[in-house]
């Protein structure tokens, strides 16, 4: 599983002024294998590619029965920079 889904958020999807798009993609995954499944579902060419990994985070709340604690998991984003007159339309597509 290379791509699992795309970040809709206002910092990552509005005002895309630089038309750069960030997906979640899996942990082992690298860069040549992100570009030819982008190329293979949208079709692009693809300008740019960065990738981020971001480790587990401990995560602690109160409740009524005492504390709580967990752990987030491990995930691994990619911001994908496409040519300026290349758009990809999340809300309308049926199939990702």
């Amino acid at each position: 599983m290379i791509l699992i889904k795309p970040f809709i958020t206002d910092k990552s999807y509005k005002g895309n002024k630089y038309n750069c798009y960030t997906f979640s993609v899996g942990i082992n995954c690298n860069k040549i294998q992100i570009q030819k499944r982008i190329n293979e579902l949208f079709g692009f060419s693809i300008k740019n590619i960065r990738t981020m990994i971001y480790p587990r985070k401990n995560k602690s709340k109160y409740t009524k029965k005492g504390f709580l604690y967990g752990r987030t998991s491990k995930i691994k984003k990619v911001v994908v920079q496409f040519f300026e007159d290349q758009k990809i339309d999340f809300l309308n597509k049926k199939e990702f």
